[in-house]
């Protein structure tokens, strides 16, 4: 599994991380005990290998990054936000397919 690609995102490297990126980045707001996180972890990662150097991934775990999750309206996990010049231009609400992501992130390019 490639996790290594995948970048843990806290509220305090946030806005460096994601807002000021110069290339998309896939935000997936997760947390340990869900399910559906887990169901999707995969799918992340295969992304995040896929999209080097074209996408940045991260994860957001809700439960230690609360400002963050607020911040942007987080109601249910998991949430995947697509930010593109500091900007959500995509979003994607529950456990869905590798396919559905990669559309998602394709079209952010």
């Amino acid at each position: 599994m490639a996790e290594n690609n995948v970048i843990e995102l806290t509220d305090s490297v946030f806005e460096s991380e994601v807002l000021s990126s110069d290339i998309p980045v896939l935000v997936d707001f997760w947390a340990p005990w869900c399910g559906p996180c887990k169901a999707i972890a995969p799918a992340i990662s295969r992304i995040a290998e896929d999209f080097t150097g074209k996408v940045k991934v991260g994860k957001v775990n809700v439960d230690e990054n609360q400002e963050t999750s607020i911040k942007f309206g987080i109601r249910s996990i998991p949430t995947l936000l697509i930010f593109k010049d500091g900007r959500i231009v995509q979003q994607i609400i529950g456990a869905v397919s590798q396919d559905e992501i990669e559309q998602a992130v394709n079209k952010s390019l």
